[in-house]
């Protein structure tokens, strides 16, 4: 087979090598615990890394970077601590509905939730107020060890521009492209996945910030020189909004 003659999924394959060599391991996701991930999760949605590093850090000077920490705390409280990362009348509770959930129907116990098989356990994630399709996956893969892969808007942007899928918007659209990278990896060891979708996940979020934001700078890209077998692989490449957290 040809370099024009491989299928989307092939084509995302090849990208964590290109990926690797220029960014190197990404070592995903910064946090110290399990617990700090869910939080990181909920608080990142439509806002900067760096002002989630600001509510952290205030969640953790209040000792609230635990579950007894965060149950100690009232909603105002709690609101005032995440406010950097925005929208914090609205994540404030959702934060607390989780725990809530996790006291109620899991004995307060991460590994109890863990051991909840995947297909159960994102539907009960996504049950919960505030949580979209990115943040059940998010906490999926990163706090509770879950083989699935986080299909980002880095991730769609690169798709999309790069043609391996045409995509419609909401739901679907993010269901499509997270199957897409779940068929790149399904040649590799089912016990691998984990890893290969959180390592994935984190170059891809390099390429985006270096190179595939709101505008492409394709010059420097390590994956510039795949954007000459877009056409080979998918007819029509749908406009599509951002995709649902």
């Amino acid at each position: 087979m040809t370099a024009t003659q491989l299928t989307a999924a092939q084509r995302l394959r090849r990208m964590p090598a290109l990926l690797t060599e220029a960014y190197g391991p990404q070592y995903w996701w910064p946090a110290q615990t399990p617990f700090e991930v869910i939080l990181g999760a909920y608080l990142t949605q439509n806002t900067a890394w760096k002002a989630v590093v600001r509510s952290l850090a205030n969640l953790r000077q209040a000792g609230a970077l635990t579950l007894d920490g965060l149950r100690a705390l009232n909603i105002r409280d709690l609101r005032n601590l995440i406010r950097p990362s925005g929208f914090y009348t609205r994540k404030a509770p959702a934060l607390m509905a989780f725990a809530d959930m996790l006291d109620e129907e899991f004995g307060g116990s991460l590994e109890s939730l863990a051991a909840t098989p995947t297909a159960t356990l994102r539907r009960r994630l996504l049950a919960l107020p505030g949580v979209g399709n990115e943040t059940a996956d998010a906490i999926l893969l990163y706090a509770l060890n879950h083989p699935v892969p986080v299909a980002d808007e880095y991730l769609r942007r690169v798709a999309v521009r790069h043609q391996l899928i045409t995509l419609s918007t909401g739901s679907k659209g993010y269901d499509a492209l997270a199957d897409l990278t779940r068929q790149a990896f399904a040649s590799d060891p089912p016990a691998r996945h984990a890893r290969f979708f959180n390592e994935f996940h984190a170059l891809t979020v390099a390429v985006g910030k270096a190179h595939c934001g709101r505008k492409a700078l394709c010059d420097g890209c390590p994956l510039a020189d795949d954007l000459q077998l877009g056409g080979s692989v998918v007819i029509s490449v749908a406009k599509t909004l951002r995709l649902s957290n």
